[in-house]
């Protein structure tokens, strides 16, 4: 096939492919959130970092793919809110139905609440891993809840997994092998994880494993108290309005702390070879 008599389709998609991969590199480049390599590269040309073979989404990009971004939070939201509401609102406070019905009606409205997600996901042919791992969720804190018939054991399985992620992330820094180290290679660094042989990088990779670590206990920490104080709907509220903006907190202060580094090492060695 002579140039110039490509068929219209393959035309299209080699258009296509090289718009979505200028709208690619400027994302990257505008949050300067390239693989470590690539920062220490930039000493090394005027003219910009350097290339690598598969430009990836920022850090960001794809850590808010694997939450299904705001729209998998509000999801992921949804099934505790309305078992809070309903065992709220038919129970003592509400309609003043007995504890037991008041419960399993809030158990089949987060249930059915769960499901309703998934197959309004499935009916437009959409991902449907956040609203299956929403599910698993509640049915396991939804099992215990029906079993013991007492509405805080819904919470259960939420806080002791929480606590568990809090004695896993001490336990990497305790052996020098931080999590969020890892976590970040994989996510942000191409799978690469050169870091653990950049020192300052190391070193702000283990505290902010330990930061982690803190925000998580003070999530587990506070409905684990209100668990113990038989206090089933202020831990639905808890965990509905302080978990995840100490998630977002913590993770925005993340991505901060990794380039402040990242970017005066490329300074540095932008020096050096100067």
């Amino acid at each position: 096939m002579t140039p110039g008599h490509e068929p219209q389709h393959a035309a299209a998609e080699t258009a296509g492919e090289r718009v979505a991969a200028e709208v690619v590199e400027e994302v990257v480049d505008e949050l300067d959130l390239h693989p470590v390599s690539e920062h220490l590269a930039r000493g090394h040309s005027e003219s910009g970092p350097a290339k690598a073979d598969d430009e990836l989404p920022s850090m960001s990009e794809q850590i808010s793919e694997q939450l299904g971004g705001v729209r998998g939070l509000i999801e992921s939201s949804v099934p505790v809110l309305a078992f809070v509401l309903l065992n709220v609102l038919l129970g003592d406070i509400g309609l003043g139905l007995e504890k037991k019905t008041a419960l399993y009606w809030a158990i089949g409205g987060s249930v059915g609440s769960a499901l309703a997600i998934g197959a309004y996901r499935l009916s437009r042919k959409q991902p449907v891993r956040h609203a299956v791992n929403g599910i698993f969720g509640i049915a396991v804190g939804a099992y215990l809840a029906y079993r013991t018939g007492d509405a805080k054991n819904f919470y259960l399985p939420g806080i002791l997994l929480t606590l568990g992620q809090v004695v896993l992330l001490i336990g990497s820094v305790v052996v020098r092998r931080p999590i969020i180290g890892y976590v970040w290679g994989v996510l942000a660094n191409g799978g690469k994880h050169d870091w653990f042989h950049n020192s300052r990088l190391f070193r702000t990779f283990q505290w902010l494993t330990l930061v982690w670590a803190v925000s998580l206990f003070v999530r587990a920490g506070v409905q684990g108290w209100l668990y113990l104080a038989d206090e089933a709907n202020a831990i639905g509220i808890v965990r509905i309005l302080i978990s995840w903006p100490i998630y977002a907190a913590t993770f925005a202060y993340t991505a901060w702390a990794v380039h402040r580094v990242t970017a005066a090492q490329a300074l540095e060695a932008g020096v050096k070879e100067s």
